[in-house]
């Protein structure tokens, strides 16, 4: 079989007059050979892709013998470039199978963009094989289609292998670049160093990043306000400082740059983008104060007093470390007098006492204050300094007891009148000619008296030791001292006098009355005291009295000072004993005590009185008593105010209204006539007489009446309350019992309680008068009248 060559006619792209590579490689193999007399002219300048018939030759091997030759597909690579203006369909690329010259072949594709969407993006014809596109290409959509090409015989049964069919789309300058984000902001310090980066500024394009297509350049276009000041790298947009030192915050605080980033090397579609840069503040200006010199004034002994406060000004940004102020005293202050520190606004000095001055040592002082910031200077800096001079004010300090506090010790028995200390002050302004007068405080005894103009103290009255306001054997007065200014000075000082103690009080017995029983008595242990120190106290010496030897006896030893016991059975009863202690300086008198013999056996002491231990309180059965009737009496008081709050408003029913009314009077009136004279008060103060044949109720609450009528208080009042007493009270008696209270007028013990002397003839009454007194006591009054005239 002899071999053979076919010739196709194909369509390809060069960019600028230059064939795409792959199509170049498949040329110089010798496997096209490019036709340029039905090729478009080359545009040398022009980077829009052009088209070229190629024809393609399939040469055939050297024929050595009989070969079979496996059938394959005919399809050449296809890309197509985006944003193609048509007509469409366009024609792409023509299929062929080997086997179509021996029968008729069926073809179709399948894949994105055939039946996948994009559906319809590509179609092939039937039965040529030729694949058209439908409309333009987007590469920023879809850098390349991936089809499946099928071919069938039509009248056979014979399919060709599927192969695979790419389609590139080839990129065109369509997209220009843009700004990440806009405005960039960047800072750079006023004092940074030349070319120190700033911010990036970055750009993008969507175009084929392998091309000079999304290849972007940027570059300066304008700097505001001042101009050179910054330049931009035009391969990565880094925006950097021209030179050190041209930077101001003080004078230009933020810069505006214009940015423009092009493509296709900076010769392409371009963008501007928008870049602010801030210039933050360095410690380029000292801080300066607003004088040079100042003049203050501070009163003596004031610790803590504010002396001065100075000022300062910085040009650096405020209330920053770089404008903080920090001053320091360098001259003046070399005993540490003052203290200065910083102000709330922190740009105010402000000088304080750190102890209070003394005007007689010195009254002047002159400082220098030196001011810096926080931070160090960023360039070298000349400081500022200011002079202070503070002149120190002479105030009327107090008088000075040197020592403070002096202690002394004085006997107790110390003759009235006697000197016992000479206590003075000093006044320490020695330029100022003054008397110091003194006089005491706190003397509660007044045992003391003080010279007024020597501070010498004397003995007023006798001391005492024992008395109940002396500590620890101490007495404690204060002594004051005052000088004559115009507005007096005080000091004080402390006088502790130590009372030595003085044997001045005998032993006594500290019970007045014990208990003890009749039958098998135990001794009683009696305690003794004595006021006085240890030396004039014990061991004490206690003898009884001769006369009540007989029946009793007193025995000493370690664990009691004293033990009293009777000789014999004594009658039950009371005895007064007589006793005579002495202490160790043999001071001494005599002590009583009264001893009860109760009717009991042993140390169990019982009597009638109560239950006696030794040495344990017991109250009196006067005190339980008195306890008792106190809540009684408590109890009462608040029953009487309970029942006396319901009863007022059972009277307020009956008042009389203030309205006159012809049909009631209400006179009020007591008594029986011409013998109701003479009455005993007392006898109707007295409780209800109850009367009953029913059985009482066993266990009855206290019941208060009212004895008497409070002052001023109607009688008629009391009687109307102790019968809301007795009405309100059910638990007395049962309700149908009956209650006679005492009365008044013929028959009765109390007799007649008229004071109004009713059987006085009232014939010399003016009753006329009556009239001006009122609506209650007109009617009254017709009511005499008419009676007269009748």
């Amino acid at each position: 079989m002899k071999g053979y060559t076919c010739v196709l006619s194909l369509v390809i792209f060069t960019i600028q007059g230059e064939i795409i590579p792959e199509y170049l490689e498949a040329i110089q193999q010798g496997q096209f050979i490019l036709d340029k007399r039905n090729s478009s002219p080359l545009w040398q300048n022009s980077t829009t892709p052009e088209t070229h018939k190629v024809l393609m030759r399939v040469f055939p091997k050297p024929y050595n013998g009989m070969i079979r030759r496996k059938r394959d597909w005919l399809i050449p690579p296809v890309s197509i470039p985006e944003n193609d203006k048509g007509p469409f369909p366009k024609e792409v690329v023509k299929m062929k199978s080997t086997a179509a010259d021996s029968m008729k072949m069926i073809y179709k594709i399948t894949g994105a963009g055939a039946d996948q969407p994009p559906e319809g993006l590509f179609k092939v014809q039937k039965y040529s094989g030729m694949l058209w596109v439908t409309k333009s290409l987007d590469r920023e959509e879809t850098e390349e289609y991936v089809l499946t090409t099928h071919a069938s015989a039509e009248d056979q049964d014979y399919i060709e292998t599927p192969v695979e069919l790419t389609i590139k789309v080839i990129d065109q300058n369509d997209n220009k670049p843009f700004c990440t984000q806009n405005p960039f902001m960047g800072e750079v310090l006023e004092r940074a160093k030349q070319d120190v980066s700033i911010v990036q500024v970055t750009a993008e394009d969507l175009d084929d990043p392998k091309t000079f297509n999304a290849m972007v350049r940027y570059k300066l276009v304008r700097q505001e306000p001042n101009g050179g000041v910054f330049h931009i790298d035009p391969t990565n947009g880094v925006i950097s400082l021209v030179s050190m030192g041209i930077l101001d915050r003080e004078t230009h605080t933020v810069y505006t740059l214009v940015v423009e980033a092009a493509d296709m090397d900076g010769h392409g579609h371009s963008s501007t983008c928008m870049v602010n840069i801030k210039v933050t503040d360095s410690n380029d200006h000292a801080p300066k104060f607003s004088k040079r010199t100042y003049a203050s004034t501070v009163q003596e002994n004031k610790a803590e007093e504010i002396v001065a406060r100075l000022d300062v000004t910085d040009r650096d940004e405020p209330l920053t470390a770089n404008s903080v102020a920090k001053f320091t005293i360098i001259q003046g202050n070399e005993e540490g007098f003052f203290n200065i520190s910083t102000g709330p606004s922190r740009m105010e000095g402000i000088i304080t006492t750190s102890k209070g001055l003394d005007f007689e040592q010195a009254n002047h002082f002159s400082l220098l204050v030196v001011v810096e910031n926080e931070v160090p200077f960023a360039v070298p800096l000349s400081t500022s300094t200011a002079t202070v001079t503070i002149t120190v004010q002479d105030v009327n300090e107090p008088p000075v007891f040197e020592p403070a506090e002096i202690q002394i010790m004085v006997q107790e028995n110390v003759v009235v009148g006697s000197t016992i200390q000479n206590y003075t002050a000093k006044d320490p302004d020695t330029a100022r000619e003054q008397k110091i007068r003194y006089k005491l405080l706190h003397d509660f005894a007044n045992w003391l008296e003080i010279t007024e103009d020597t501070g010498l103290i004397r003995v007023r009255s006798s001391l005492d030791r024992e008395a109940l306001f002396i500590r620890d054997e101490q007495y404690t007065v204060l002594v004051v001292a005052y000088d004559n200014d115009i507005e007096p000075a005080t000091g004080t000082g402390t006088l502790v006098i130590k009372l030595v103690d003085v044997n001045d009080n005998a032993p006594v017995l500290e019970q007045s009355r014990v208990q003890i029983c009749s039958t098998e008595p135990k001794p009683i242990c009696l305690t003794i005291t004595d006021p006085d120190g240890p030396e004039n106290g014990p061991p004490f010496i206690t003898e009884l009295h001769k006369d009540y030897q007989s029946n009793w006896t007193i025995i000493s030893n370690s664990s009691c000072e004293v033990w009293l016991r009777p000789l014999r059975r004594l009658a039950l009863g009371e005895y007064s004993l007589l006793l005579h202690v002495y202490d160790a300086k043999m001071l001494s008198q005599n002590s009583s005590i009264i001893v009860e013999v109760c009717d009991c056996k042993g140390d169990d002491v019982t009597c009638s009185s109560g239950v006696y231990a030794p040495n344990i309180f017991i109250l009196p059965v006067y005190v339980l008593a008195a306890i008792l009737c106190f809540l009684v009496l408590l109890l009462l008081m608040l029953l009487f105010l309970h029942l006396k709050r319901k009863c007022g408003r059972k009277w307020e029913q009956f008042s009389q209204k203030e309205e006159d009314r012809g049909n009631i009077f209400c006179y009020n009136e007591e008594g029986c006539g011409e013998q109701d004279q003479v009455y005993d008060m007392m006898l109707l103060c007295r409780g209800p007489d109850i009367s009953s044949t029913d059985i009482a109720p066993t266990a009855l609450h206290t019941v208060f009446y009212w004895q008497h009528p409070e002052e001023k208080e109607d009688i008629g009042n009391l009687i109307y309350e102790n019968l809301c007493t007795a009405d309100d009270d059910h638990c007395v008696v049962p309700y149908d019992s009956m209650l006679v209270f005492a009365r008044e007028g013929e028959g009765s013990e109390a007799g007649s309680l008229s004071s109004l002397q009713s059987s006085i003839s009232d014939g010399d009454l003016d009753f006329q008068d009556l009239q001006k007194w009122g609506p209650k006591f007109r009617r009254l009054a017709d009511m005499y009248a008419v009676g007269e005239d009748e």
